[in-house]
């Protein structure tokens, strides 16, 4: 229905703001009113007539300070302050004069020209290879790759920090290459690594050239090498091979001649090596020690985006000492903006800057944290015409490829992707990129790739519906102090017994070797996976066949294989794939929605979707139920006043019905519809248990003092969750939750099977988790009982973000940080779980 103006009867614009009011704008004679929230938007017109009638509409200056006051807009002298001395591209003016967002930060980004290095010739290298850099057109390099040539030809271990497109591959290839080229012949003398097989594919041509020009060779072997390659490959052993860490975990636990062939290696190079964190990186941790078991001495160069903690990291990683060698990237200047939507959605806002941006042919790259999320980006981008395409996991790799090559050679002009395209896969060119709210040196890694030729580029943080985006718009200084920490936890008892295991399949261990791994290898021993041959450890191979074969060093489950006409078009892992290919759920694939027609679990283990009109108004989410146990506890410690235990849990986990959710709404709850046949789950995981202290005097208010106090714990959940995602360093996707009705108990765990570190990072973190919390709650000016997206609600929760109760969750936080003591106790049956 058309609302038109009482004035000049044009067609009125009518806006919900963040702070549940609403914005009414008439394009035709400029009269403008904020208006209290009502349910039915009628009312809220009503209103608006009536005090147009009787002159209580407020002028413009009235408005103006009614805006600023709300925080819904900032005024235009504060929007000249922050620029300052800058001078933004007409563009980012644009986005900064904008009257449906709330600008929380500018600047200008000035990376300034690297500092230089000495001529090549004068480094000591191969004439051959003088001649290739001076035919590449680089007669000098960078200091930072002169410092790394010279430690990696003095046998020095090094970690390499710089920016995407800085030179980090020729700084370390360029030493390495050279030193094979001295050693000769002999098998496979280095071994590359990368974390993803494009990657690995991306990069290989490059390494391919540079070794050429000295007559080494190199080549790729990984799960995508075909049989016939494969044979090649064992047959003319090359001295590089580019692989992952995957296939050297693979190879040596089954002592193929591949394996063996890597035993001649004397030097592991590891590139992008912060995607080696949490339970992955554990596992590359054990791997890189099985190798140094099989290798007799072995060089480690490792290359990395720009990490706070890079050098304790690596050195974790590798188990050894690792010099620090620091680059910057190319010279160029970026506008970076970041903008709450306070009169639109976070997706309408970045829709908006999309279109700004494509519509001045800047080839722009756009983050999402989730898969949902990118997908519903590209579908409302095209629908505005724009040239987009989406790029994540669990879509088939010839996909990606393919929008990968678009993008570089011209043929696209946008990309809504997940952290997939993080890592260094070359798509050229980028002017513009958008993203969602993630710590800050990842996104300083996202806003690389814009003007890498020197030309100005654009840098968007698009601040969402969420809490911890609420928390930014009134703190913007806190996003630059909120660096990702990134972590391995090597004494993690999951990846500890299995890795042991893999080592005495790779080689037996001696009685006097790793004796810091004693206790799990007796335990081994006691329950049958290993036993003594002539005073050595060896695996009992029928005992331990499943644990080889089931176990993913990336700590993710099994896959769901998804068909569309009988081809199989992606996967998705378990637990995951529960909530998201259950019967009659709406799924996302490459822009378009489909809807699953069969889902054949746990036999089989596949999805069957049907295509759906383009007019079907929803997309669905879960409604699910889970019961958590305590298995083991590995650390207690107090956080202010509360006791909290980091353990082993095992998660019982259903999936009962679905809500469905109209396009465009972003309604956080939906009409439920229950699942004839309920899909159940159960694993075993890591997480933390606390105690929460009790809302008393908001359950003495309350009129069922039971809902408040359970509503209360759930919000709580929520909020310790959504809130503290940039003090972990980005990790509440990977978490999920559990409060236990009126118990207090709040669970919160790890997603991936196993565990995946997410939860330690709470863990070591929770006083200042704890403190944002608490902001976040008090901060929201929303008055519903239950709270909003923005403090309470979660667009997660299994629940329907129902039994919340925002005043409740207020009191427990308070009395957290006040310091009030709880002890941990045992759930009981009878205890409702909230998700």
């Amino acid at each position: 229905m058309k609302y038109s103006c009482p004035k000049c009867r044009s067609a009125l614009e009518i806006q919900k703001t963040f702070n549940k009011k609403y914005m009414i704008s008439c394009k035709g004679c400029g009269l403008q009113d904020l208006v209290e929230y009502a349910k039915n938007i009628d009312e809220v017109y009503l209103e608006f007539l009536a005090r147009f009638d009787d002159g209580s509409t407020p002028n413009k200056k009235q408005l103006k300070d009614e805006l600023k006051e709300s925080g819904i807009i900032r005024d235009e002298s504060e929007i000249k302050e922050m620029i300052g001395n800058s001078t933004p591209d007409h563009l980012t003016l644009e986005v900064l004069h904008s009257k449906k967002d709330y600008i929380s930060y500018y600047k200008t980004i000035k990376s300034p020209a690297p500092e230089m290095g000495s001529p090549v010739e004068d480094l000591g290298l191969d004439e051959k290879m003088v001649q290739y850099l001076h035919k590449k057109g680089i007669t000098q390099f960078y200091k930072f790759q002169e410092d790394a040539i010279r430690e990696i030809m003095f046998g020095q271990n090094v970690v390499i920090t710089a920016p995407t497109a800085s030179g980090k591959t020729e700084a370390f290839s360029i030493p390495v290459i050279q030193k094979i080229a001295g050693e000769g012949k002999g098998g496979i003398l280095g071994i590359f690594v990368y974390p993803t097989k494009a990657l690995a594919r991306d990069q290989l041509p490059k390494i391919r050239e540079i070794a050429e020009c000295v007559g080494v060779s190199a080549d790729v072997f990984d799960g995508d090498t075909k049989g016939a390659d494969r044979a090649e490959i064992l047959d003319n052993i090359p001295q590089i091979i580019v692989t992952n860490f995957d296939v050297l975990h693979y190879h040596m636990m089954y002592r193929t001649k591949f394996a063996s062939a890597c035993s001649t290696a004397k030097f592991l190079v590891v590139d992008e090596a912060h995607v080696y964190s949490g339970i992955f990186g554990s596992n590359v941790h054990y791997i890189i020690k099985r190798l140094k078991r099989i290798c007799k001495k072995i060089q480690f160069v490792a290359s990395s985006a720009t990490l706070d903690n890079a050098k304790e990291f690596c050195q974790d990683l590798f188990g050894a000492q690792m010099g620090l060698i620091q680059g910057t990237g190319k010279k160029g200047e970026t506008d970076f903006v970041m903008a709450f939507p306070s009169l639109r959605t976070q997706r309408a806002l970045v829709i908006d800057l999309l279109e700004k941006l494509v519509s001045k042919k800047h080839k722009t790259m756009v983050f999402s944290n989730s898969h949902l999320n990118s997908e519903l980006i590209a579908m409302q981008a095209r629908k505005k015409k724009i040239d987009i395409k989406v790029h994540r996991a669990g879509l088939m790799a010839n996909y990606r490829s393919f929008v990968e090559k678009s993008f570089k050679d011209d043929k696209l002009s946008a990309i809504s992707c997940t952290p997939t395209l993080e890592l260094g896969i070359d798509v050229g060119n980028v002017d513009g990129v958008i993203s969602s709210t993630i710590p800050i040196n990842r996104l300083l890694q996202r806003i690389g790739r814009a003007a890498r030729k020197g030309q100005r580029g654009f840098a968007f943080l698009a601040l969402g519906n969420d809490p911890i985006s609420q928390y930014y718009k009134n703190h913007p200084g806190n996003y630059f102090e909120d660096t990702e920490k990134t972590y391995i936890d090597p004494r993690n008892p999951f990846v500890e017994e299995f890795q042991v295991l893999a080592m005495a399949c790779d080689k037996p261990i001696a009685m006097h070797e790793l004796k810091e791994h004693s206790d799990v290898i007796k335990k081994h021993v006691e329950s049958g996976n290993l036993v003594i041959q002539e005073n050595r450890y060896v695996p009992n191979y029928p005992a331990i066949k499943d644990a080889q074969s089931e176990y993913s060093i990336r700590g993710i489950g099994k896959s769901i294989d998804i068909f569309l006409n009988e081809k199989k078009v992606g996967d998705r892992v378990l637990p995951m794939a529960l909530e998201e290919l259950h019967e009659s759920a709406v799924y996302f694939l490459a822009g378009m929605r489909y809807k699953v027609k069969e889902f054949d679990y746990p036999k089989k283990q596949f999805a069957k979707l049907i295509s759906i009109p383009r007019s079907y108004p929803y997309y669905t989410r879960a409604l699910t139920e889970e019961w958590p146990t305590i298995e083991t506890v590995y650390e207690k410690r107090r956080a202010f006043g509360v006791e909290v235990f980091f353990c082993k849990l095992h998660i019982q986990k259903k999936v009962y019905g679905y809500v469905n959710i109209e396009l465009g709404q972003e309604v956080t709850q939906g009409q439920k519809i229950l699942l004839d046949n309920p899909l159940e789950y159960d694993f075993v995981t890591k997480g933390i248990v606390i105690h929460a202290p009790r809302p008393a005097d908001e359950m003495k208010k309350a009129e069922n003092s039971e809902y408040t106090e359970a509503s209360g714990y759930h919000a709580t959940e929520h909020i310790i969750i959504e809130g503290s995602n940039m003090v972990t360093g980005g990790v509440s996707q990977d978490l999920g939750g559990i409060s236990l009705g009126t118990s207090g108990l709040i669970f919160i765990y790890d997603g991936a099977i196993g565990g995946n570190g997410a939860s330690r990072a709470l863990y070591d973190r929770l006083e200042k988790a704890f403190e944002r919390s608490l902001h976040i709650v008090k901060e929201c000016p929303c008055t519903n009982e239950a709270g909003c997206p923005r403090c309470t609600f979660s667009y997660r929760c299994g629940n329907n973000n129902e039994f919340l109760h925002k005043k409740a969750s207020n009191e427990i936080l308070q009395k957290i940080n006040d310091g009030e003591t709880t002890d941990v106790i045992e759930p009981t049956e009878g205890d409702r779980p909230l998700v």
